[in-house]
């Protein structure tokens, strides 16, 4: 059988503290962070997305971060290919690479490996989608696949499947792994994780957040995107725009739309049994180091 080469993945929810555990586990172990992070690709997208800053990455080389404009198309298959080159890289500077982040369809494209139509896009065809609203999208899907679990909010995504069938493509990802994977999972219990949400929210709102959309509104980003990549750029372009008249209802709205994501997100990594979720009232990162070096040493 082929021994696959490995990889780390460190997944979890927003305001968990998986980027910090990343970098320090990559320190331990001479690896590099591959983002997995569907806003952080774009450039600019930094308060918002919850972007690594420079200082915090303690010399830690990250990849796919800041690869594309705002406003440009960037798609699962766009991360998937870009994952496996920059892994690829990693292992073939005999370094150990650690995939971290929290969309959880980017993660599984590469630790499952997804196989994905070549096929180019139907341009026309996307446009055609484009016209019609989330739900009706939404519809669309479920008529041709009833059984999907997709979550139906998630525009981009239903788009994407809709654009698969019309290819003739299977909706089903098949897969074909090309990495032995270790997932480690990142959370707390929910009264600490709502708390942490606030604390981080907070803390972003003072650093700039709302004048960094503003930035991108001015610059000429369209508020049609900000709305596509929601929670923080949907609420504050509604914000910004009028369309949420007070600021504190806006901090409000935006607040319990983040935990409402971080609910779907462990309902999305819950069911994957593979993940080892880490005791984060203990010592994650001793954790990890013996769940790693037993990963490691296994043959």
């Amino acid at each position: 059988m082929e021994k696959l080469p490995k990889l780390i993945a460190v997944v979890g929810t927003n305001a968990s503290g998986k980027s910090g555990l990343g970098v320090s586990l990559a320190e331990r172990f001479g690896g590099e962070v591959i983002s997995a992070d569907s806003r952080q690709v774009f450039r600019g997208l930094d308060l918002g997305s919850g972007k690594i800053a420079p200082e915090e990455t303690r010399g830690v080389p990250h990849h796919l971060i800041d690869v594309c404009d705002p406003g440009e198309f960037f798609s699962m298959h766009d991360f998937q290919r870009l994952a496996y080159d920059a892994i690829d890289r990693v292992l073939g500077r005999g370094r150990l690479p650690f995939m971290v982040g929290g969309t959880g369809l980017y993660v599984a494209s590469v630790t499952e490996g997804y196989v994905m139509s070549d096929n180019p896009p139907d341009l026309a065809y996307r446009a055609h989608l484009e016209t019609f609203s989330t739900p009706e999208l939404y519809d669309m899907l479920t008529k041709a696949v009833p059984d999907t679990d997709v979550e139906r909010n998630n525009r981009n995504r239903v788009m994407r499947l809709l654009e698969k069938l019309h290819a003739g493509d299977d909706h089903v990802p098949r897969s074909r792994p090309r990495y032995d994977c270790l997932k480690l999972g990142v959370t707390w219990d929910r009264e600490t994780l709502r708390a942490r949400i606030d604390e981080r929210l907070e803390r972003r709102l003072g650093q700039g957040m709302v004048e960094e959309v503003r930035g991108l509104l001015d610059a000429g980003v369209s508020a049609e995107f900000l709305y596509k990549l929601g929670l923080e750029y949907r609420f504050i372009s509604r914000y910004l725009l009028g369309d949420i008249p007070r600021y504190e209802d806006m901090v409000e709205q935006l607040g319990t739309a983040i935990k409402q994501f971080a609910k779907r997100q462990m309902t999305w990594f819950r069911r994957d049994p593979d993940i080892h979720w880490l005791d984060m009232t203990g010592d994650p990162v001793e954790e990890a180091v013996r769940l790693i070096e037993g990963f490691l040493g296994k043959n």
